[in-house]
């Protein structure tokens, strides 16, 4: 069967995309659906004042609220109904898998398998709108305080504000929802790699205005796509790297039936903490600098010393970043892959590691492999992090070119592309399920 489907994996081509229709109609679904976004990210939130927004956006934007504009597709710099985007969902999703692993409800929850998953479903819901409500007002009052930027102030702003952003990020969820089931891959990412793409044109564009204005050499401009495919082969590399463990099943005997023994792998990703740890490590080293920006200068003097100690290219961001990003792929790893429940599982279905006792030795044989995995998954993290992050800092390089935009967009893109070959496999396989039927009916 394996070599069958590696047959048919490697006959995947445009031929078979043309004769499945139900993959053809998902693909356009998912493209309307990023379309809408994108159409959403440009409508902006009433009160607005676009030129003063744009005054204040410009000595914040070395901030988090680059970092946000960066996910939201520029939604944030011009205050659209859609610049919360979905990191309220994504916040509440890691809140509630922070959650799972220390209450007893939730873990039963999450035990009773797809019953229990909608449930924990329901729960990152109403978390989001929780979240989305708190951030909306956040951002109201940051608005009015930030000068002219608002024609109005008051509650009746605050309001609408909270109403309007909250509301933008419940329909993105929704949305991100629709184009999981009815579309291509994983909607919420999806839609953070939209936003992501959609910006690269213009940065790619500014870089080379930079070039012809002479602010950047042609050496420069030249390293900077040399590293952008460098990297982005090393993130291929690594994402498809794993550490497979040999399972091995005995003999067993149902009614008069002797099944031989099987042999089967536990594959562990080299990186499964994904792009987590780069995301929390840029957003908590980035609160201080949005801070100073949004108090220009008033706030206590310790701020403006942190502020400049830890600024972008300093030694000591770069130094906190690495040990940030180390720190939360431990963290997150742990989080989702627990050892003892895997060692649990393969001794309930009868299954072993050859040399090591199920049970406890095997949950420990595992958390050890593991380990030293995540510490090479880490150091992949932290060079593809901080290796761009150089380049930004000395060669004003636009902020789109940094690791973690760039480990999203292939991570992403290489998620789709298995969700794709997923659907065109399955078609294959019908179409020789619906011949083999025919040659059966003929004889």
């Amino acid at each position: 069967m394996a070599s069958a489907a590696e047959q048919l994996a490697a006959n995947l081509n445009f031929g078979a995309l043309a004769k499945a229709d139900e993959l053809k109609k998902r693909i356009w679904f998912t493209l309307g659906a990023l379309l809408v976004y994108r159409l959403g990210t440009y409508i902006p939130m009433p009160g607005i004042n676009p030129d003063a927004l744009a005054d204040v956006f410009r000595t914040a934007s070395s901030g988090i609220l680059g970092l946000f504009n960066m996910f939201s597709g520029g939604a944030v710099s011009r205050m659209a109904i859609f610049a919360l985007n979905i990191m309220p969902y994504i916040s509440a999703s890691i809140i509630i898998q922070l959650l799972t692993t220390v209450s007893p409800t939730l873990e039963a929850l999450k035990k009773e398998g797809e019953s229990g998953r909608k449930q924990i479903n329901q729960y990152t819901r109403y978390l989001t709108v929780v979240l989305a409500l708190f951030q909306s007002y956040g951002i109201s009052v940051g608005l009015e305080g930030s000068g002219a930027v608002v024609s109005d102030p008051g509650w009746f702003f605050r309001i609408s504000t909270v109403i309007t952003l909250t509301g933008g990020t419940m329909f993105l969820m929704w949305l991100g929802e629709q184009i999981t089931s009815r579309g291509i891959g994983n909607g919420i990412s999806l839609i953070i790699f939209a936003g992501i793409v959609a910006e690269l044109p213009s940065a790619i564009a500014n870089t080379l205005e930079l070039g012809r204005q002479g602010a950047i050499s042609t050496g420069i401009i030249i390293a900077v796509i040399l590293m952008a495919v460098a990297v982005i082969m090393f993130i291929v590399f690594m994402e498809r790297a794993q550490r497979r463990l040999l399972i091995q099943y005995p003999k067993r005997q149902v009614g008069n039936k002797v099944y031989e023994g099987q042999s089967s792998h536990l594959p562990l990703k080299l990186n499964s903490s994904g792009v987590i740890p780069p995301i929390f490590a840029s957003s908590l080293l980035l609160i201080p600098t949005t801070v100073a920006s949004f108090t220009q200068g008033s706030g206590p003097p310790w701020l403006t010393t942190v502020t400049a100690l830890i600024g972008h290219g300093r030694p000591l961001f770069m130094l906190l970043y690495v040990l940030l990003i180390v720190f939360f792929c431990f963290f997150y790893t742990a989080i989702v892959f627990n050892p003892t429940e895997t060692a649990d599982n393969l001794k309930k279905h009868g299954g072993f590691i050859p040399g090591i006792r199920p049970g406890e030795r095997t949950a420990e044989y595992i958390d050890y492999v593991l380990t030293r995995i995540t510490v090479i998954g880490a150091g992949y993290l932290a060079i593809v992090c901080l290796f761009p992050e150089i380049l930004i800092s000395y060669a004003a390089v636009p902020f789109y070119f940094g690791g973690t935009s760039l480990l999203i967009v292939v991570s992403v893109t290489m998620d789709t592309v298995a969700q794709v070959q997923g659907h065109l496999l399955a078609h294959q396989y019908e179409g020789l399920v619906k011949k083999a039927k025919l040659k059966g009916k003929r004889r």
